[in-house]
């Protein structure tokens, strides 16, 4: 249950992610030249804490670098996907989008894609009631955008 403690971190810093990043695009000036600035600034912090900690982390405990073909095309794909999901928001707050909507909508849509592509990658029989988790979950970012407060 230890992963667990780590779940909680990464939705406490992801639902965090939007509302920050739309401050300090706020705080750089006017769009689009702020949204990107502040994009470079995500930028920096994804260099600094996704590429040098685990470099200085592999180092001190002498975990070799040891890299193949197949697992670095894959961790370049999901950097892709990251980075690319990042922009994206940055896109959509660009273009009149704010915390409030965007992120309740990003955060819903992802399970749902996450889910659908690992049917599709891991092949196993559904339950039928995956697919009213479907339905309520909708309902449910739904209810959470229609009375959110003004």
């Amino acid at each position: 249950m230890k992963w667990l403690i780590f779940v909680v971190a990464a939705f406490i810093c992801w639902g965090s992610y939007g509302p920050s990043l739309h401050t300090g695009q706020k705080a750089l000036g006017k769009p689009p030249a702020s949204a990107l600035q502040v994009f470079l600034c995500v930028g920096i912090a994804y260099f600094l804490i996704a590429v040098l900690l685990p470099a200085l982390v592999m180092w001190g405990k002498g975990i070799p670098f040891n890299f193949n073909k197949t697992g670095v095309s894959w961790g370049l794909i999901a950097g892709t996907f990251g980075a690319l999901g990042a922009f994206f928001v940055i896109l959509a707050f660009m273009n009149g989008g704010t915390p409030r909507y965007v992120m309740p909508l990003v955060f819903a849509g992802a399970p749902l894609v996450n889910v659908l592509i690992t049917l599709v990658t891991e092949p196993k029989p559904a339950h039928p009631m995956l697919y009213i988790g479907f339905i309520v979950m909708a309902m449910g970012a739904g209810m959470v955008l229609y009375f959110k407060p003004h």
